[in-house]
């Protein structure tokens, strides 16, 4: 799924470089955008490097979502496409134990 950003998350005085507000145009609802949460983002550079981030928070009640980056992105992102993975798979504390008594023996 494709997203486009918007902005930067800001306020009156200051400006978030590394968190942005994404448009998507098949979601235009707050039910249809809380499903979008903990997904994972990717922008691309010209030059073929990627910036990651995640989707953390619904932002107002017109479906688009707050993402926060790694690191900040540039001004010219404003307006390019950016794409939206799956879910990545998150090891339980249980799974992260049985793992390390496994690595023990």
């Amino acid at each position: 799924m494709k997203m486009t950003i918007k902005n930067f998350r800001r306020g009156r005085r200051t400006q978030h470089t590394n968190q942005f507000v994404l448009v998507a145009d098949s979601i235009d609802t707050k039910t249809k955008a809380s499903a979008l949460l903990g997904k994972k983002v990717e922008w691309k550079t010209t030059s073929g490097k990627s910036i990651n981030g995640k989707i953390t928070r619904i932002h107002g009640d017109k479906g688009t979502v707050i993402a926060r980056m790694e690191k900040g992105l540039p001004g010219t992102a404003i307006g390019t496409k950016i794409n939206v993975k799956e879910k990545a798979i998150t090891k339980t504390k249980k799974a992260v134990s049985k793992t390390k008594t496994e690595k023990k023996k």
